[in-house]
């Protein structure tokens, strides 16, 4: 099935480059893979995974390993940030 994959921020460099500008990727991913298992192949350090939302929707950490998605949903993930 047929996701949207958003990265945001310093996150952005995890994904290939051509994807960079645009900052997101369509993805075919399994029906049954988690939002961990799609997240794995780019390797995102986990303290780096800090906002996921799927549709706009948070998803708690606990959820991660289990959420599953729908066909043309959308995932993003945000790195945590810091200013001043």
């Amino acid at each position: 099935m047929k996701i949207t994959f958003k990265l945001f921020a310093t996150l952005t460099d995890y994904l290939p480059v051509a994807a960079r500008s645009s900052n997101l990727l369509e993805l075919e991913v399994a029906p049954d893979a988690s939002i961990s298992q799609i997240i794995a192949p780019f390797g995102l350090p986990p303290r780096l995974v800090h906002l996921v939302l799927v549709n706009g929707h948070y998803i708690q950490p606990e959820q991660r390993l289990t959420r599953r998605l729908l066909e043309n949903d959308v995932l993003a993930i945000w790195p945590p940030i810091a200013g001043g």
